[in-house]
């Protein structure tokens, strides 16, 4: 569903350590740079931007908005955790379970150097199905060829079979 999210910041270079530490905790990188203004990271393409407010006004953070980061691991959430909080941002969750969202949801949620609220999830049930191999099932495939037989080449078909007795008919 979505293309990108970006989040504003005072200064892109003093961003840049902090989100190079959170994020590549989680196995995201810096894809693309417009340094001073901005920088991206993702897996291969952009998908979440640190940037200079294009207003040119100060940065702000929104009240209830925040940004969830996809972990492999419940050791990746709590690596991005640590390393959010080593390059000087503020805790707002421990890494734990949060079974009030789900009962395979672990999360930890942070604010940057700027006050945007992020979180690394890990949800068991998404890594799951993802590595899941399909099962390979014994049970036959439904029968409904069995309970539809062919018509026999020998048989005529119903209406060869009027068409035979018009004809006997007429003789």
């Amino acid at each position: 569903m979505l293309h990108h999210v970006s989040v504003g910041v005072s200064d892109v270079a003093r961003a840049i350590r902090f989100y190079d530490a959170a994020l590549g905790a989680l196995g995201y990188k810096r894809v693309m740079e417009f340094m001073p203004y901005a920088v991206a990271y993702g897996e291969s393409a952009p998908s979440f931007w640190v940037q200079l407010p294009n207003d040119q006004k100060a940065a702000s953070n929104g009240n209830g908005t925040h940004v969830g980061f996809n972990a492999k691991n419940q050791a990746d959430v709590y690596a991005f955790h640590k390393a959010a909080l080593k390059e000087g941002g503020t805790d707002e969750g421990a890494p734990g379970p949060r079974p009030e969202y789900s009962p395979r949801y672990y999360g930890a949620f942070v604010r940057d150097l700027d006050g945007n609220k992020l979180e690394a999830v890990y949800f068991a049930v998404a890594a799951a199905s993802r590595s899941a191999k399909p099962k390979k099932t014994t049970k036959p495939a439904k029968k409904l060829s069995a309970k539809r037989k062919p018509a026999s080449r020998s048989a005529p078909a119903p209406k060869a079979k009027k068409r035979a007795g018009k004809r006997a008919r007429k003789r």
